[in-house]
């Protein structure tokens, strides 16, 4: 397995070192630097029974289908290069046989249904910047052009987040409707809501010097202007457009993701 998973992902110009583990926290895929550049780590458990397989590889795109064979079920996994690094990105979808295939399951309902409205060229369907979005490594930015907001709600350079510790990507203004307060922190990074941070405050005090940040949870988002992150192109958005996520929180190979921002 290992010969055949360095040998395709060499095709897609790509490292990838498996490793076994001993430890749950150092399972799984990610991403990984030494003095050659970035590569793919595959963590195997001593005890976890699975097979790693390449199912669909695209060369040119530098993307390819992963595989992962457990007793439990398969779970797949897109890898590639998008801008500036390699990335891996759990695919929900049980049907998902090729690389294409796994980039539409990635967008949102409503972002496939402004691409079936809006966008008339195929090969433009999977674009970061078409007729019906703007996409931003995992977020999408939909146009929103009836959207009305009372100016003194919009906020400057806030971030959003898929709140499990990753680098926020930052908005210049943002206006935000419905959601849930919630307290987020380096330890608590999925946040907690108003309840269960004053729960946890009674109970151990001196937990309120743990930096923390109020945010709200799965609120609907719209921006405008820049939208940067140190690991993408910035992109100005003209106009608001609405925030969607992708839709890796189905696949079940995910880890637990939330919305934050």
């Amino acid at each position: 397995m290992r010969n055949q998973l360095e040998t395709m992902f060499e095709r897609m110009g790509a490292r990838v070192k498996l490793r076994e583990t001993f430890s749950r926290n150092r399972g799984g895929i990610d991403i990984r630097s030494d003095k050659r550049g970035e590569y793919f780590d595959i963590g195997v458990e001593a005890i976890d029974r699975v097979e790693y397989e390449v199912i669909d590889i695209r060369p040119r795109l530098k993307h390819l289908l992963l595989m992962a064979r457990r007793n439990n079920g398969k779970h797949k996994f897109l890898c590639g290069h998008d801008e500036r690094h390699w990335f891996v990105c759990a695919v929900p979808g049980a049907s998902v046989s090729n690389v294409i295939a796994a980039m539409e399951a990635l967008q949102p309902p409503d972002v496939r249904t402004a691409v079936g409205r809006k966008v008339k060229r195929t090969k433009n369907r999977l674009r970061r910047r078409n007729e019906a979005f703007v996409r931003q490594g995992e977020w999408f930015f939909i146009p929103a052009p009836e959207l009305s907001v009372n100016p003194k709600l919009v906020l400057r350079d806030e971030p959003i987040s898929r709140g499990r510790g990753g680098k926020p990507h930052m908005c210049q203004f943002l206006y935000r409707t419905g959601g849930e307060v919630v307290y987020v922190c380096g330890i608590r990074p999925h946040g907690l809501t108003t309840r269960e941070y004053a729960a946890l405050i009674s109970v151990d005090p001196e937990a309120k010097h743990w930096g923390w940040h109020r945010r709200m949870r799965d609120a609907t988002a719209y921006v405008c202007g820049r939208v940067w992150h140190p690991d993408h192109k910035t992109v100005v958005l003209d106009g608001w457009h609405r925030v969607l996520m992708n839709t890796e929180n189905l696949a079940p190979g995910a880890r637990a993701v939330v919305f934050l921002d």
